[in-house]
């Protein structure tokens, strides 16, 4: 059973939530031969200030 966790900072719509899912669902029963119905995907949508890239806060200004 196939558990994918997908973290970004920002937000998705609810269509590229739905779109990204389809394509990683079909990719894993193209390649890994696992049904549809096994995988399981979670997104986790951060604020930019919970992320740091490089020491620095991604919502700090450069």
């Amino acid at each position: 059973m196939p558990v994918v966790t997908i973290k970004l900072a920002g937000t998705l719509s609810r269509a590229q939530r739905k779109a990204i899912a389809e394509e990683i669902t079909a990719t894993l029963e193209k390649h890994a031969h696992k049904p549809a119905s096994y995988t399981y995907i979670a997104f986790e949508e951060l604020p930019d200030e919970n992320w740091a890239i490089a020491g620095k806060l991604l919502d700090e200004e450069e």
